[in-house]
C-alpha cells in the first residue's frame, strides 16, 4: 500500500505481476489445480490523493485475477494489505457481488493482521479475557465469512478496532 498510486497503476502492475508469475508456473510444469494464489486486493497507494469505493477496488482487482488467473487455479485467499479489518471485509465483500463477470475461483481471505488486531486488542495477554478474545475471534471470522459469500451487512464495523489501519509504512516481511 506504499505509495501513490492510483487505482489502474496497481491494477496494471497486479496483472503483470500475476501473469509472470503463472507464466513461471508454467515452464515448471506445476500442477495448478493443486494450488491456492495469495495476492493484494488492487488498490490505491496509502499516498494517493483520490480515495476509491470498495466497488471500484473490487473491479480493478477481479479484472486483474480475469487477465491472469488461469481457471485452473481453484481459489484466491486475498492478503489484507494493512487495510483495517472492516476495510478487508468490506473489500472483501465487494469482489464477491454479482456483476464482476466471471469468477471460477473461490475468493476469499487469508488475512493475518486484519483478523486478529482486535482479537489481540480483547486478550490483551491476560488470562480473564480469553473470552472476550474468543467472541472477537468467532465475529470477525463470522464477518469474512458473510464476505466470502457476498452477505456481509457491517454488523462487525464497531466492534474492537475493527475500523484502526493495519498498514505501517515501508513495512516488510
Amino acid at each position: 500500500m506504499d505509495g501513490a498510486h492510483d487505482l489502474a497503476t496497481a491494477q496494471k502492475w497486479t496483472e503483470k505481476v500475476i501473469a509472470a508469475c503463472y507464466s513461471a508456473l508454467r515452464l515448471q510444469g506445476v500442477l495448478l489445480e493443486g494450488t491456492l494464489l495469495k495476492p493484494n486486493m488492487v488498490l490505491e497507494g496509502a499516498d494517493c490523493k483520490t480515495k476509491y469505493s470498495p466497488a471500484a477496488h473490487a473491479a480493478a482487482t477481479v479484472t486483474a485475477l480475469q487477465r491472469s488467473v488461469p481457471v485452473a487455479v481453484p481459489g484466491i485467499t486475498f492478503l489484507s494489505g494493512g487495510q483495517s479489518e472492516e476495510d478487508a471485509t468490506i473489500n472483501l465483500n465487494a469482489l464477491n457481488q454479482p456483476g464482476l463477470g466471471y469468477r471460477p475461483w473461490s475468493l476469499t481471505f487469508s488475512f493475518g493482521r486484519a483478523l486478529q488486531k482486535s482479537v489481540l486488542g480483547a486478550w490483551k495477554g491476560k488470562k480473564e479475557n480469553v473470552k472476550a478474545a474468543q467472541d472477537m475471534l468467532l465475529l470477525r471470522a463470522r464477518a469474512n465469512g458473510d464476505a466470502n459469500l457476498g452477505k456481509y451487512t457491517g454488523y462487525a464495523a464497531n466492534a474492537g478496532s475493527a475500523n484502526q489501519s493495519t498498514y505501517v509504512k515501508n513495512y516488510a516481511y
